[in-house]
């Protein structure tokens, strides 16, 4: 089963100095129509002006992903860490017990784009962790790379949760296959560009629900940029 999410039914949020779309219910955005996912919380599109961001603040009990699109974001938390990520980069706070921390546009001439998700952890009282891995254009090109994944791999950031999250980035006419297994589902979100095939067409923003067995091939209509969040379904 699958449904689309149209970009203009996403929540958007005007702020001072950044906007969002949140495609599920979080902070001033309340839709108990719009819950999680599974264990998927949150997944925000954030861009901030230059200077702009999110002071210190905490969290807790937590898996918090963020996935740079545009421009450069800046980390600085409790535990000591201090990081800038840039685009294909990835960074993986595990919020634990309590960690604050905070999340910036430090530059004065750039716009930052970064997604962000929230995974509930597969247990409480973890303690706090920061990662971050560097992904080339190359790693990305034309084909769903994993980057985040609950098992021990090399090539991806561990987190504490049966869930993956893969990027790619799409030629103009290339074609992608997503095959969703029986017992799971997946959150497909087109980042950049459009893409279509097997009855569906996303352009950007748009994002798509899958649910059980399915099996999509999906052609880039233009340069495209997609993530997609795979998880154990829930009952």
């Amino acid at each position: 089963m699958k449904r689309k999410i149209p970009a203009r039914n996403i929540y958007f949020g005007n702020y001072d100095g950044h906007i969002g779309r949140f495609h599920f219910s979080f902070g001033d955005y309340v839709d108990p129509e719009n819950g999680p996912f599974g264990v998927l919380q949150a997944l925000n599109d954030f861009e901030l002006e230059p200077g702009a961001g999110f002071e210190t603040h905490p969290h807790e009990e937590m898996e918090i992903i963020s996935y740079c699109v545009e421009g450069t974001l800046d980390h600085v938390d409790n535990m000591g860490n201090q990081n800038t990520i840039a685009r294909g980069d990835v960074q993986y706070l595990c919020a634990g017990s309590g960690v604050t921390h905070s999340e910036m546009n430090s530059t004065i001439d750039g716009s930052l784009r970064f997604v962000q998700i929230w995974i509930t952890p597969n247990k409480k009282g973890l303690s706090p962790n920061y990662r971050s891995k560097k992904y080339s254009k190359n790693t990305l090109k034309n084909e769903l790379q994993l980057v985040v994944s609950g098992e021990a791999l090399d090539s991806a950031i561990t987190i504490h949760q049966d869930a993956n999250i893969y990027i790619a980035e799409l030629g103009k006419h290339k074609q992608l296959t997503i095959a969703n297994r029986e017992g799971r589902q997946s959150y497909l979100f087109c980042i950049e560009g459009s893409l279509a095939g097997n009855g569906v067409e996303l352009i950007s923003c748009d994002a798509l629900k899958l649910w059980g067995e399915e099996y999509l091939t999906l052609a880039a209509l233009e340069e495209s940029h997609i993530l997609m969040v795979e998880m154990a379904k829930e009952n």
